[in-house]
Formats: C-alpha cells, structure tokens, sequence
C-alpha cells in the first residue's frame, strides 16, 4: 500500500473531487475507456479512505480556468483527503512513485489548491528500494562520535577559494576538533576550484590529520553533477578515503540520487537547497514529510532540515516536524537518516533544538557560530560541545558559562544578535 495525504482547496462537492483525483492517479480518466473493466479497476483503482473538512476560504488560492468558466470563485473548503494507490501501478520506480502520488493533480481545474503532505508505504514496500548505506549509526561509526550531537561547519566564504584554501581551512577545522565539513551548496567544479582537485587536496589533510589522531573527520564534498560526473566524482572521493558526498536533492533528481546510491558505499548527504519553492505555500506544492520520504526511498543517509530559529523562513515547529520524520523508521530495518540542522545555529539554538526534537542523532552545523566566534573555530566548537553539557547536566546556560569562557564568548556575540 501507498497512502498519500493531501490538503486540497475547492469549491465542487469534496466526494466528487477525491474520487477523480484517485481515478485521474490511477486506472481512470474523466470518463470510462474501452477496457477499463470493473475487474481492472478493482485491481489497480485506487481507493479514497478518508475526506475531512479542515477549513474554508473566502474565494480560491490559485486561479482555475476551469473554475471561472464555471461561475465558481465564491468561498470553498479547504479538506484533508487520503488516498492509497495499489503498489502494482508502480513496482519499484522512485520516479513514476512521484508521478503517481502528484502528478497531474495539481493542475486539475476543480482544485484551486493542493498540498501533498505525506506519503506512508508498508514495510514490505519499504523493502524493495535502497536503505542508506551508513544512515546514523554508520556515520557516527566512521567519525567517531557517539553519545552526543555531531558538530561541524560550514566552507567560508562559500565559493572563491583554491584547492589548497580549502585545505588549508579544513585543516585547521580539523586541529580544532570538528566531526564534519561541508562545502556549501553552490559549490560546484569552478574553474578556479575543479572538485577533483579540492577533493585531492582536502583528502590529504584529512587522512594526515587521521594519521596523527586516529579520527576521520567526515567532509560532504559537494559532487552535485550530471549523473555520470557525480558517480566519476564518488569514484575518486572514495578511492582517496572519503566518507561523505554531497548532492543537491532537487536539481538532480530522484532518479540520479538513486544511481548514485547503488554505485557508492559513501554516505549521501542530502542538500534540499530549492525545497522552499515547493513547501511554503500552506496550499502549494510538497509537504516537508512527503518529500523526505521520497527521498529517503531514494537511500540518502544524510537531510538537511535547517535550523531553530534560524535565518530561514521555517517555523521551529515546521523543522521540529523535518527532524523527528527523519529520525522515524519507513520500514523493518534501520532506515533513519541523520538530520542536518543548519542556518543561523550557534550554541544558544542548540538547548532548544535538543528539547524539540528529543534525540541526539543529529548534526549541529554552525557556520559563523563556529568561524565567527571571537576565539576562533576552536572555541566555536568548544562553545558547541559545552553547550551540550550544559543540557546533558540540566543546567542554564547562562549559568554554565561562568565556568566556561568559551560559551561565554558565544552568548556574548551572538546572543545580543537574537
């Protein structure tokens, strides 16, 4: 079973709109075909399970053609409709899966509105795509981090830097006691920076610093391609002892996230940079539970869910939700993928963020909380790891910095900023 939920603004009767947005998405059409036997429809139909009134607005979201050609443009309601789709109309296709649950239903004319919020399958559906290939605990494995949050950042500045810049910088980010780097989503192959070269460069001080301390520290670099340059780009980051790619989820697409996780071991550390334009609108586009569990059937081991109180547009309630669906299991296995919080993080979001979502397994990334820290990364990253003792000990963290300068520091520079 596929079971999708949708928020879904229209002005027709609520019954009538569900059942065609079912026959539309599975073995129907607006009218009945040659073929299209009561046999063949109680097989492959799919079936609406529930329809609730949750709303209503004074005249509609989106404009319809449709509609206006009708005379409807007066108040409508606004409903949570389920639907299940049979598993046989999609086998094992990430891409008709998103095809099947979305689709043409946002341009049907009687919706003047509509969400997808969440798609939910079976643990035997489950089963049949790619589970993460390190997921948390692989990755708290391979950077040597258990019984806490991992800590990391962020390359600044973002783009402009050389090969050996970058190294430079992420060797000192790993003397300073970091778990994890990342490059930043716009970084790509630039002239000036080819990936290859920064992943050559950076690789060597990394295992340089392995050598010396006995910890990998993990870097995504960020290896966002066409298909085959990304999976030429995983060859050379794992044969130089990488742990973690990068990818832009939304501008490679499913089936490429796909590809690149049956071709590599590394873990996949996904960036939904872009997921804005299809999660903001309360009656628009993809929900963020819908479009984690998509790209979790894809095997990404990493999501990025922003930040509390971050520099983004997210409600804490609406990362609160990215974050635990993350941490939730889809199927039998252990298919959980790390959550990446990011976005304005420094050591006072890091109580908060702890308390909502009630687990450790996650990756606290501060950029400027850590570069920015008027003790320099080092302290940044103690700030981190202090603010996480004071939680661990129940303690303000007000209270907590007498005792340590370096949480002082943070509350005193980023703390007077909101």
């Amino acid at each position: 079973m596929i079971r999708a939920t949708y928020l879904v603004e229209t002005p027709c009767p609520i019954a009538d709109v569900a059942a065609m947005m079912a026959g539309e998405q599975s073995a129907g059409t607006f009218v009945r075909v040659e073929g299209e036997t009561d046999e063949l429809r109680a097989r492959f139909g799919a079936v609406v399970v529930a329809t609730e009134q949750v709303g209503q607005s004074e005249g509609p979201t989106l404009r319809s053609a449709w509609a206006e050609r009708k005379g409807l443009t007066g108040p409508r309601g606004i409903y949570r409709v389920v639907i299940d789709y049979p598993p046989d109309n999609v086998g094992v296709n990430l891409p008709t899966l998103a095809s099947v649950v979305a689709g043409n239903l946002y341009d049907l004319g009687e919706v003047t509105g509509l969400k997808l919020i969440d798609v939910a399958v079976t643990p035997d559906y489950r089963a049949r795509y790619d589970l993460p290939a390190m997921g948390i605990p692989g990755t708290r494995a391979s950077a040597g981090v258990q019984g806490r949050p991992m800590f990391g950042t962020i390359i600044k500045p973002n783009i402009g830097l050389s090969p050996a810049e970058i190294a430079d910088l992420v060797a000192r980010l790993c003397d300073a006691g970091t778990d994890f780097v990342k490059d930043d989503e716009i970084a790509g192959t630039h002239p000036h920076a080819p990936v290859q070269d920064r992943i050559r460069a950076v690789m060597d001080v990394v295992r340089r610093h392995r050598d010396r301390t006995g910890k990998l520290v993990m870097v995504a670099f960020n290896i966002t391609d066409e298909t085959d340059a990304m999976r030429r780009h995983a060859d050379l980051l794992a044969a130089e002892g990488g742990s973690c790619a990068m990818v832009s989820l939304n501008w490679v697409g499913m089936a490429a996230v796909q590809t690149l996780r049956r071709h590599t071991p590394l873990a996949i550390h996904g960036h939904r940079n872009g997921y804005g334009g299809m999660g903001r609108h309360p009656l628009l586009g993809m929900g963020v539970r819908a479009y984690q569990a998509l790209y979790r059937l894809a095997g990404i081991d990493h999501m990025h869910v922003h930040g509390m109180g971050g520099k983004f547009s997210d409600l804490d309630e609406d990362v609160t939700e990215a974050a635990r669906h993350c941490l939730e299991p889809m199927g039998a296995g252990d298919d959980r993928v790390m959550p990446i919080f990011s976005s304005g993080q420094w050591a006072g979001t890091l109580p908060h963020t702890l308390a909502q979502v009630g687990s450790d397994d996650l990756m606290f990334l501060s950029g400027g909380g850590i570069m920015a820290h008027p003790g320099g990364p080092a302290a940044g990253l103690a700030s981190l790891r202090q603010a996480h003792e004071a939680v661990v000990a129940g303690v303000p963290l007000a209270d907590h910095a007498r005792t340590h300068p370096e949480l002082a520091q943070a509350i005193a520079k980023f703390g007077a900023a909101g």
